[in-house]
C-alpha cells in the first residue's frame, strides 16, 4: 500500500492543475499559484495549499469556541438558535455553491467562510462594540473582529506562532467586511454571503423568539425575496451569480440588493439594536466592561504571554465564549 499511496500523492499536484485549467473560470484564483505564506514550508502532497488552510483552521481553538459564542441572544437555553459556528458553516456551504456555479475556486472560499469570524468576541456585535469602546478609552486602539480574525490565524494560534495560513485566505478574512474589498472575487463571494446568511437566519431566529412577527417584516422585500429563509436564500443566491456571471465581478442586482439592505437595517432597528433586546445588551456591556476593568488592574491574571497590555486584553476577552465570559465575570 505505501507504493500506491506514493503514486497517488506523486501525481496529486499535477492532476489538480490540469482539472482547474479545464473546469476553472480564466479569473478564478488556482491553488498551486498562490501567493504563498508568510513562512515557507514543505508543501502537503495530497492537499492544495488552501485546503490544508481549510484543515488548519478547522482544528483550531478559536474555530471550536465558536460553538458557544452567539449571533443575538446570550447563551441561549434553545437549541435551535444560531452560533457563530453555525453561521460559519451556513455562509460557507452558500459560498461554495455560489463559487462552484461561478467556476471560481471553492476550496478558497471554503477557508476564508470558515476562517472569517474566528476573532469574533463573545455577545456578538455588542460585546465588540463594548470592547472596542474600552480600548480606545483606555489605550487609544480600536477594536474590529474582522481584523482579531487575522490576528488570531497570524498571532494567536498555535501558542503565538499563528497558522501561516496563504496571503489569499488572509485577505479573505481581514477583508469580509470593513470598508476594503477583497482582492479576489472568492473572497468578495463570502463578504456578500455572510450578510445574506445572518440577515435570514437572525430573522428566523428573531421569529422563533417571539420577538418578531413574521408578518411585521417589510412587505415589499419579502415579496421580492421570498416568505421563508430557504427562498430568500435561494433568491439571493440565484441573483448574486446571475449578476455576477453578467457583470465579470461578486455583485448583486440593484433592486435584490437593496432588499436586503432593508432587511439588514430593519433587523438593526428591530431586533440587533431594539427593545426587546435591549436588557441582554446591557447585560453583555456589564460583563465586558466588568472582565475589562479587573484584568487591566490585576495584569496578573491574564495568561503569559508577550505584546502590549491591550494586545493581550483583546486577545484574553474576544476568546472568550459566551458562557466563560460570564462565569468568569461572577467570579471576580
Amino acid at each position: 500500500m505505501p507504493e500506491l499511496a506514493g503514486r497517488v500523492a506523486d501525481s496529486f499536484e499535477l492532476r489538480v492543475r490540469e482539472h482547474e485549467e479545464q473546469w476553472l473560470s480564466p479569473v478564478a484564483v488556482r491553488s498551486y499559484e498562490t501567493r504563498g505564506r508568510a513562512r515557507e514550508e514543505e508543501p502537503c502532497r495530497l492537499r492544495t495549499p488552501f485546503q490544508r488552510d481549510r484543515d488548519r483552521i478547522v482544528h483550531s481553538k478559536a474555530f471550536r469556541r465558536l460553538r458557544n459564542k452567539t449571533q443575538v441572544w446570550i447563551d441561549p437555553a434553545h437549541d435551535h438558535f444560531r452560533t457563530r459556528l453555525t453561521h460559519t458553516l451556513e455562509t460557507t456551504g452558500i459560498s461554495r455553491g455560489v463559487a462552484r456555479a461561478l467556476r471560481l475556486n471553492e476550496d478558497l472560499v471554503e477557508a476564508i467562510g470558515l476562517g472569517h469570524d474566528l476573532g469574533h468576541t463573545p455577545f456578538g456585535h455588542t460585546g465588540e462594540e463594548c470592547l472596542d469602546e474600552q480600548l480606545r478609552l483606555h489605550f487609544g486602539r480600536g477594536f474590529r473582529h474582522n481584523d482579531h480574525s487575522l490576528r488570531v490565524v497570524d498571532h494567536v494560534e498555535r501558542d503565538g506562532r499563528g497558522l501561516n495560513l496563504t496571503q489569499e485566505v488572509r485577505d479573505g478574512i481581514l477583508t469580509h467586511t470593513g470598508p476594503t474589498e477583497p482582492a479576489t472575487l472568492e473572497g468578495k463571494i463570502v463578504r456578500i454571503v455572510d450578510r445574506v446568511a445572518y440577515i435570514n437566519h437572525d430573522i428566523d431566529d428573531a421569529v422563533r423568539a417571539g420577538v418578531l412577527d413574521q408578518d411585521e417584516l417589510p412587505s415589499e422585500e419579502i415579496e421580492l425575496l421570498g416568505e421563508t429563509g430557504a427562498r430568500r436564500i435561494d433568491r439571493l443566491v440565484h441573483d448574486l451569480v446571475e449578476t455576477s456571471a453578467t457583470a465579470g465581478d461578486i455583485q448583486q442586482s440593484e433592486d435584490v440588493g437593496a432588499a436586503m439592505l432593508t432587511l439588514r437595517t430593519f433587523m438593526f432597528e428591530r431586533v440587533y439594536l431594539g427593545p426587546h433586546t435591549r436588557q441582554q445588551h446591557e447585560q453583555a456591556r456589564a460583563v465586558v466592561t466588568s472582565i475589562f476593568d479587573y484584568l487591566r488592574e490585576h495584569p496578573d491574571r491574564l495568561p503569559p504571554g508577550e505584546g502590549e497590555l491591550a494586545e493581550r486584553l483583546a486577545d484574553y476577552i474576544a476568546g472568550m465564549t459566551d458562557r466563560f465570559a460570564l462565569a468568569y465575570a461572577e467570579a471576580i
